[in-house]
C-alpha cells in the first residue's frame, strides 16, 4: 500500500522526518518496502514561461520557443506540442534532467538544424497523468524559475506492506492510528463535512441475500456536476499509484485508500427500478469496469435493478452503470459483505481489485453511516448537489469481543517487562476498551484478535518489536546432545554428498499443474488444493522429478550446456482416511552435456542410464542404505524409458529408488530437447539402522593384505550381472569384502543362450594369512552361490 506523507499527515499531527516514520512502522510490524521521493525524480525540472513562439524553418509541426528560467537569459527550445503558445506557463525540463517516463537524459542537441536546450514537458512524461497531446499549463501566478517538484508540492511516498491479519491498516487513516499508538504524533478526529440531507430516497434500496450481504446502505445525490478532481485529491491518489479518473470516482477510491472503505457510485438515468443485493442466477452475466464480461452463477452475490446485474458485490462495479463527465444523479452504496463468501467469488471468476482485497479481508462494520456521511459531504462540497436521507438495508455485524487478559503475559508471552498502565495506554490508543477488571472490549474492525495472545502481540509491536531482547535459551551442563532426528540427519548427509558430486541443489514449488501431476501420479490419489494460489498451481506434487525437469528447461532454454540438479523435498497424497500423506524423497536431475568437447574424447557426451544408476548408489550409501543386498528390477514407472531405467530394491517390494533415462513422452510433455537422466530416491523407503549411535566407531584397519582372486562364470543370457554379484558376495561374509564385474563376453566359444561374465573377488583375511585349503573352501563356496543363479565356473 502506497501513500505519501502529504496524506499521512492529513490524519495525523507530526514532525516526524519520513526516515524516523519508515523506522517507526518497521518497528510496530508495518513492513516498509520502499521510501521514494518523487522530488528526486523532477529535478532539473522547473517552472518556465514562453517569451516568443515561432515556426520551425525546416518542420511543419515544430515550433521554436524563447523560454524564460527565471536566471536572466532566456533559453531556445524546440517542440512539438500543439499548445505551445507565447505567454503560458509550462515545465522546462533542463539539459541533465532524466525523463521520470522513459528515462531519457535530456541534452542540448539539434534537432531539424535548430539548437534546442532542453525539453517542455507533457503530464505523461513527468508521470503526473496520461495527458500527453500537448504540454502542462500552469496557472498564470506560478513563480517562474522554481523547482517544479517545490511547486507541486511533491512529497515522500511509503510503500508498505500490510498483512492478511490487518485490514484495519488498509487505510492510511489506520496506519496513523499506529503510528499515534506508538507515540510518533497525535491522531486527528475523522472531519466529516457539513451537509443537509433532504427529502426521502427516491429509489428502494434492498438486501435479499443477508447471509452474503448483511448491510446495505446508500442514498441518493441530485444536481452533482462531474469532471476533474482538484490538485490535492490527484495527488493523494498518484501517490497511491491510482490513475486519476473523474471527480466521482476518485472520491470513491478517495474514501476506500484513506479509510478503508470501498463504495460505489452508480448514475441514477442508469438504473431501473430497485436497486438490490442479492443472489446471482446461474449463467448471468456482468460487463465489469474492466471492460471484461463474468458468467455467475448462484453462489455469488450481486447488486442489481430490475433491468440485470450491475455490480459484482464487493469486488467491481459493472460498465453499464458507470458514472461518466454526463452524470448529474448518483446513487452512492456502502455496504457490508461477507469476507469469505467475497474470496470464494473472486477465485472462482479470477477478478482481483483493492476493494476485494479489503472485503475478504474483513472491513470495518462499525463504519457504514459514517463512511457513507463522509463521502456524501465531500461529494457535496466538490461536485455540489442535494442529498437525500440515508437508506439501511440489513444491518452489520455488531456485537464486540471481549476478552479477559492478564498484563503478566506480556512478560510470559512477548518477553519484554511493560508496566501496566502503559499496556493500557497502548490498547486505548488502538481503540480497544479495558475496563478495570482489564476486560477487553475489541473494536469490531479488529477481525484478527480472537485471544490474549493476540493482545500481548498488540502490545508489544506498539512497544516495539526492536527493543524486545535476544535470550539464549538455556542448556544444561556438559556435552550437548544432538537434536537432529535420524530424518534429518541423512537429509544433511545427502545434501553434503551431493553438493559434494557437482550437484546444485534447488527448491522448487510444491505444488505443480493437473496436468503435470497427473503424469508422475502413478495412480496415487492426487491432493488437489481447494484455495490454489493459481490456477496452475492447484496439485501438490506426487513426485520432485517434476519441478527439477522444469528448472532443468528454464536453464538449458537459458544457454545452459549441462545441468546436475538435486532437491530434497517431500511428495504429497491423499492417504486412505482422507488425510495428507507426505513422503520425504530426494530427486536428482541430469541433463545437457556430461563432458563438454575436447581434443582428446571428441564430442561432448552426454548423460545415460549408468550416470543415474552409479548416482543411485552412491547416495543411497550416503543415507545407510544396504546397497551391496540392493536388487534392480525393472518397473521404475511410465515416466522412465523401459530400457534404459530400472528399480533398486531391498526385496521384491520395498522400492528404494527408479533411475534411468526419461521417456521421449515425459520429455515432450513438458517440452525438453534431449535426454534427460533422473533419480528419485524415497527416504521413508529406507530401513533405519538398528543399534545406531551417535559416536561414529573407531577407524581399525586390516592387519594382513587384502587377497584378490577372479572366476568367469557361464550364465544364462537374461541373468542380470547384479544377482550374480550378489550371490557371490553372500557366499561367505567373514571372507569376501567385495566382488564387481571387470568383464562381460558373448561370441565365439560362448554357447547359444549363454553369456560369460568374469568377476573379481576380494578377500580379506582376519588374524591369520589363508591357506590353500582356506582359498579352496572359500572358492567353492562362491562356485556353489553362483550355480544357485545358473552359472557354471568356465573351464
Amino acid at each position: 500500500m502506497k501513500f505519501s506523507l502529504t496524506w499521512l499527515k492529513d490524519h495525523l499531527e507530526t514532525d516526524a522526518l519520513p526516515k524516523e516514520i519508515a523506522d517507526t512502522l518497521n518497528a510496530i510490524g508495518l513492513e516498509v518496502e520502499g521510501l521514494e521521493d518523487p522530488a528526486e525524480k523532477l529535478a532539473g525540472f522547473r517552472v518556465a514561461k514562453v517569451l516568443t513562439a515561432a515556426p520551425h524553418p525546416d518542420a511543419d509541426k515544430l515550433q521554436v520557443l524563447t523560454v524564460d528560467t527565471g536566471d536572466g537569459d532566456p533559453l531556445q527550445v524546440v517542440c512539438g506540442a500543439p499548445n505551445a503558445r507565447a505567454g503560458m506557463k509550462g515545465v522546462l525540463g533542463l539539459p541533465g534532467a532524466v525523463v521520470p517516463a522513459n528515462g531519457m537524459e535530456l541534452r542540448k542537441s539539434a534537432i531539424r538544424g535548430v539548437e534546442s536546450n532542453g525539453m517542455m514537458c507533457s503530464v505523461r512524461e513527468l508521470e503526473l497523468g496520461d495527458e500527453h497531446d500537448g504540454i502542462i499549463e500552469l496557472p498564470d501566478d506560478a513563480p517562474v524559475g522554481e523547482s517544479f517538484a517545490s511547486y507541486q508540492g511533491t512529497s515522500p511516498v511509503f510503500d508498505v506492506a500490510i498483512t492478511p491479519n490487518r485490514p484495519d491498516c488498509m487505510g492510511v487513516y489506520g496506519i496513523a492510528r499506529d503510528l499515534a499508538a506508538a507515540g510518533l504524533g497525535t491522531l486527528k478526529p475523522i472531519a466529516i463535512p457539513a451537509f443537509e440531507a433532504s427529502g426521502p430516497c427516491p429509489i428502494e434500496i434492498r438486501t435479499d441475500d443477508p447471509e452474503g450481504c448483511p448491510a446495505f446502505y446508500g442514498r441518493v445525490i441530485k444536481g452533482v456536476k462531474n469532471g476533474p478532481s482538484p490538485d490535492w485529491l490527484q495527488q493523494r491518489l498518484l501517490s497511491a499509484g491510482q490513475r486519476p479518473i473523474s471527480l466521482l470516482v476518485d472520491l470513491t477510491n478517495y474514501v476506500m485508500l484513506a479509510y478503508g472503505r470501498p463504495a460505489h457510485a452508480y448514475d441514477m438515468a442508469k438504473l431501473t427500478g430497485a436497486v438490490v443485493a442479492r443472489h446471482a442466477k446461474d449463467g448471468e452475466e456482468v460487463l465489469a469496469l474492466n471492460e471484461k464480461t463474468y458468467t455467475l452463477d448462484d453462489t455469488m452475490t450481486v447488486i442489481a435493478d430490475d433491468a440485470g446485474v450491475h455490480d459484482i458485490a464487493g469486488i467491481m462495479g459493472g460498465e453499464d452503470s458507470g458514472v461518466t463527465e454526463e452524470t448529474s444523479d448518483v446513487l452512492l452504496e456502502i455496504a457490508y459483505f461477507t469476507p469469505s463468501r467475497i474470496g470464494v467469488t473472486g477465485r472462482k471468476l479470477g477478478l482481483a481489485s483493492d476493494a476485494r482485497t479489503r472485503f475478504e479481508r474483513g472491513v470495518d462494520p462499525a463504519f457504514l453511516d459514517d463512511g457513507l456521511d463522509l463521502l456524501t459531504g465531500l461529494i457535496v462540497e466538490l461536485a455540489g448537489g442535494t442529498a437525500s436521507e440515508k437508506v439501511h438495508a440489513g444491518s452489520p455485524p455488531s456485537a464486540p469481543k471481549v476478552l479477559t487478559f492478564d498484563p503478566a503475559m506480556t512478560a510470559k508471552l512477548g518477553g519484554v517487562d511493560i508496566a501496566p498502565d502503559e499496556q493500557k495506554r497502548i490498547l486505548e490508543s488502538l481503540d480497544f476498551e479495558v475496563g478495570s477488571d482489564w476486560q477487553v472490549t475489541c473494536p469490531l474492525r479488529r477481525h484478527d484478535i480472537e485471544g490474549p495472545a493476540d493482545l500481548v502481540e498488540e502490545v508489544v509491536r506498539i512497544h516495539g518489536l526492536d527493543k524486545v531482547e535476544s535470550v539464549a535459551l538455556p542448556r544444561v551442563d556438559g556435552v550437548a546432545r544432538p537434536t537432529a532426528t535420524p530424518l534429518q540427519v541423512i537429509e544433511r548427509k545427502l545434501r553434503r554428498a551431493a553438493a559434494a558430486s557437482g550437484f546444485h541443489e534447488a527448491v522448487t514449488w510444491s505444488f505443480l499443474p493437473a496436468d503435470e501431476a497427473e503424469h508422475f501420479a502413478d495412480g496415487e490419489e492426487l491432493w488437489t488444493l481447494d484455495n490454489p494460489i493459481s490456477e496452475d498451481m492447484k496439485v501438490m506434487r506426487p513426485s520432485l522429478l517434476p519441478g527439477l525437469i522444469s528448472a532443468a528447461k528454464r536453464n538449458l532454454d537459458r544457454g545452459a550446456a549441462g545441468l546436475r540438479l538435486f532437491e530434497i523435498g517431500r511428495r504429497y497424497f491423499r492417504g486412505k482416511d482422507g488425510a495428507s500423506d507426505e513422503r520425504p524423497t530426494l530427486g536428482v536431475i541430469m541433463a545437457g552435456e556430461k563432458d563438454a568437447r575436447r581434443w582428446l574424447s571428441g564430442k561432448a557426451t552426454r548423460f545415460d542410464a549408468y550416470d543415474a544408476k552409479s548416482v543411485a548408489r552412491a547416495l543411497l550409501a550416503e543415507a545407510g542404505a544396504p546397497v551391496n543386498s540392493l536388487m534392480t528390477m525393472g518397473e521404475a514407472g511410465s515416466q522412465f524409458h523401459p530400457g534404459q531405467s530400472a528399480t533398486l530394491r531391498l526385496g521384491p517390494k520395498n522400492v528404494l529408488a527408479r533411475f534411468g533415462m526419461l521417456h521421449p513422452a515425459t520429455l515432450k510433455a513438458f517440452d525438453v530437447d534431449g535426454p534427460v537422466a533422473a533419480v528419485e530416491i524415497f527416504l521413508d523407503a529406507i530401513p533405519e539402522k538398528k543399534n545406531a549411535s551417535f559416536a561414529r566407531s573407531s577407524y581399525a584397519p586390516p592387519a594382513l593384505q587384502a587377497v584378490k582372486r577372479d572366476f568367469a562364470f557361464l550364465v544364462p543370457q537374461d541373468l542380470r550381472a547384479a544377482d550374480l554379484v550378489r550371490a557371490v558376495g553372500g557366499a561367505d561374509k567373514s571372507n569376501i569384502v567385495g566382488a564387481r564385474v571387470f568383464d562381460v563376453f558373448q561370441g565365439e566359444g560362448v554357447p547359444e543362450g549363454k553369456k560369460s561374465i568374469a568377476l573379481e573377488v576380494t578377500l580379506q583375511p582376519q588374524d591369520k594369512s589363508y591357506k590353500d585349503t582356506d582359498l579352496k573352501a572359500i572358492s567353492d563356496a562362491i562356485v556353489a552361490a553362483a550355480a544357485k543363479q545358473g552359472a557354471e565356473l568356465r573351464g
